[in-house]
């Protein structure tokens, strides 16, 4: 016969489990849920007319201003469109420029990972510096 404290650690030991097992399943879940999908991404950037300002193929802006996008890294550029969509509402991560946080107000995360995909299966002229 197990001692009330043998039997109050194995039941802590038991529920420890079954919370880490409960977490690493919840966490393959959340990055597995969704797979950004290119296909998608160009139809929303032709529905958001992003060549106005980024330019055909979105690698020839219309003005200096604006960046090429063309080929871009899809995890910066995800995180672009993210701090847009915060805006001047966290001035520690959001970006104030109002064509672009109006451009991304309806835009949901898994669209906003679809536009980054599309975007960086563009041929672009960025080039790293070496």
């Amino acid at each position: 016969m197990k001692k009330p404290h043998q039997a109050l650690h194995t039941v802590l030991k038991a529920a420890c489990a079954t919370v880490a097992t409960v977490a690493f399943t919840g966490l393959v879940a959340a990055n597995t849920a969704h797979a950004a999908d290119a296909s998608n991404g160009k139809v929303l950037a032709d529905a958001h007319n992003c060549a106005a300002c980024h330019g055909p193929n979105l690698n020839k802006p219309v003005s200096p201003e604006y960046p090429k996008l063309a080929g871009q890294h899809a995890d910066y550029v995800y995180w672009a469109l993210r701090q847009y969509q915060m805006g001047t509402s966290n001035p520690h991560l959001g970006r104030n420029n109002p064509i672009m946080q109006a451009q991304v107000q309806s835009l949901s995360q898994s669209d906003m990972k679809d536009l980054a995909a599309y975007i960086q299966s563009l041929d672009g002229d960025l080039v790293q510096k070496k």
